[in-house]
């Protein structure tokens, strides 16, 4: 609706101007308020584009369905190659070791002398430190060797002078290594060294 201009009388030259009104400095009046009702928010959607997000969101629910059902596939597969490759390992370690079993009960079978028989479990003792040796699997040095708590497990200690304070005299039971991984410690006996020890 078109303002309405407030008509200012004309003016003879030299007629002093009128003073200024409430009326003459009133700002104009506000435009009338629209009749048309207010949009809420967002236009209504179609049939046809409710129909196609309708269908967008059931594929995206199938193919996130789907992709759960594979990783928990991946998951059961994984889990079940890591099984089969350690019983696959042990199998393989298993089997280096089987002579070795044949050879004890041969030896326990033999009938010949006790040297004879001491003589077959020294070899039997080879074969299986070379089963071993090929596992890179090797023994722990001990005896001389400065004691170290851990590779070795003192169970006492020996009175010597002829050896250094704090080195291993004895090794009780043989410790050992898988590459750089100790797999049991040696069980030794340790030196006390009095004259070291006095001084």
């Amino acid at each position: 609706m078109p303002e309405q201009e407030t008509e200012l009388p004309l003016l003879e030259p030299g007629e002093p101007a009128p003073a200024a009104t409430e009326e003459t400095l009133a700002e104009p009046a506000p435009p009338p308020a629209s009749t048309e009702a207010p949009v809420s928010g967002a236009e209504p959607v179609s049939r046809v584009e409710f129909d196609q997000l309708k269908a967008e969101r059931d594929q995206l629910l199938d193919r996130l369905a789907r992709m759960q059902a594979e990783f928990e596939n991946a998951r059961k597969r994984a889990e079940r190659e890591r099984i089969e490759f350690r019983d696959y390992a042990t199998g393989s370690v298993v089997e280096q070791f089987l002579p070795v079993l044949d050879n004890f009960a041969l030896a326990l079978d033999s009938a010949g002398s006790a040297e004879q028989l001491r003589s077959g479990v020294e070899l039997i003792v080879k074969q299986m430190e070379e089963i071993l040796r090929q596992l890179q699997v090797t023994p722990v040095a001990t005896v001389g060797e400065a004691f170290d708590p851990r590779l070795h497990e003192a169970i006492g200690l020996v009175e010597r002078d002829d050896l250094p304070d704090q080195h291993v005299a004895e090794e009780i039971r043989r410790g050992y290594r898988l590459r750089e991984r100790l797999l049991r410690p040696a069980m030794v006996r340790v030196v006390s060294n009095p004259k070291q020890t006095s001084e």
